[in-house]
């Protein structure tokens, strides 16, 4: 009995007759299939008129027994972590997040304990859909719950919904369909130069270098903090390399970068003016300029910035407008970029910005331009 073998271990097809492979098409007796089932058992079957009808046969059989393995381990993790609560399979979840920083992990623990375990701890991961989280975002709202802390806990809900659906705990997404909490941030106060100058001349020597970084250069506070004399990588260029992370006070990686990354970022000659002299007035720590003032063992903390800066509200030295803070000294470094027409694709770089979303929604009223104004450029080369 001749028979003729599919490719890849799919089965084999036959006719239990006298006729020849090459008379089948037109004999009448019907096709059997023979193939391996899922337990390895040779398995045979019977009544197919034509060849197609018996290659598709094993085609299916084939696919299927492909296909098991990975159903099997589907439900296997269903059974596994359906019944998990929230809380629980956030935990293992979190084990994972090894790229975190000391303060991304405090800053997820504090929506964790304060938003989402309040709410959803004791769910179960297999009851999950987009109704539940629409009612955890309705919740928030009710208790009066601030715009930037529930985009910050949806966020963080959202990242450990996906987790569990990549694993196939659920057919649907949960979060499809769900309109996210609308977080807009407020418009920064950015100060006139004439109030930035006032800033300058009258706090201390310390306040002045750190201005001058963050109006200069862009840099947040704490990388300012950390300003270090071997960053300066060319006459026009400082590379930001660390930071003092505000919650474990030492030197750490920069807010969204991995260990070892950095952001070369332009230095004014006048800000350079201000680091050289201040490193020939008060020396330095291999490099550093900044030390804390009562161990200089230690980084200096942004805080002592914060300090000074309510000192000198409460003295009235300083005609401050209210939303005026240490930070607007950074929205000045970027409303001086925008306004001299440079891309916004390179000041979200220059200032370490995860995503050019935030800049421009920061930002967005301070570029020049407009609808009008751009019709008429394009004009211009399109007549030239």
């Amino acid at each position: 009995m001749a028979a003729k073998t599919l490719p890849r271990g799919m089965g084999s097809f036959f006719k239990e007759c006298e006729h020849s492979p090459s008379r089948w098409a037109k004999c009448p007796h019907p096709y059997k299939v023979r193939y391996r089932d899922a337990s390895g058992r040779q398995a045979e079957e019977s009544g197919f008129a034509t060849e197609d009808e018996a290659i598709n046969r094993l085609t299916t059989l084939y696919k299927a027994r492909k296909a098991a393995p990975r159903q099997n381990a589907k439900a296997e993790r269903i059974a596994k972590y359906g019944p998990m609560q929230l809380r629980e399979y956030t935990a293992e979840w979190k084990d994972g997040q090894r790229h975190l920083a000391p303060a991304s992990l405090s800053h997820l623990d504090s929506l964790l304990q304060h938003h989402i375990f309040p709410a959803l701890g004791s769910r179960r991961m297999s009851s999950f859909d987009h109704k539940v989280v629409d009612g955890f975002i309705r919740t928030m709202e009710r208790n009066g719950v601030g715009l930037a802390a529930q985009s910050n806990a949806y966020d963080k809900l959202k990242a450990i919904l996906l987790d569990a659906h990549r694993l196939g705990l659920f057919d649907d997404n949960p979060l499809s369909g769900v309109k996210p909490p609308q977080y807009d941030p407020k418009r920064a106060v950015i100060p006139s130069p004439e109030q930035l100058q006032a800033v300058r001349v009258t706090g201390d020597d310390t306040l002045t270098l750190l201005v001058d970084l963050m109006s200069g250069c862009g840099l947040r506070n704490g990388e300012a903090a950390a300003v270090n004399l071997r960053n300066l990588v060319a006459e026009d260029v400082y590379r930001v390399t660390e930071q003092v992370n505000q919650t474990t006070k030492t030197y750490d990686r920069l807010k969204h970068r991995k260990a070892g990354e950095y952001r070369d970022v332009p230095l004014p000659a006048r800000t350079r003016n201000t680091i050289e002299w201040y490193a020939d007035t008060y020396g330095n720590v291999d490099g550093y300029l900044l030390r804390h003032p009562r161990d200089p063992t230690r980084p200096f903390q942004p805080y002592l910035l914060q300090n000074q800066w309510q000192r000198l509200k409460r003295r009235g030295d300083l005609d401050i407008p209210d939303g005026m803070v240490i930070y607007s000294m950074r929205h000045f470094f970027a409303s001086n970029c925008l306004r001299h027409n440079i891309p916004i694709t390179d000041v979200a770089e220059w200032m370490g910005h995860n995503s050019i979303e935030i800049t421009f929604k920061i930002y967005r009223h301070l570029m020049p331009g407009s609808i009008g104004s751009a019709a008429k450029l394009l004009d211009l080369g399109l007549t030239a």
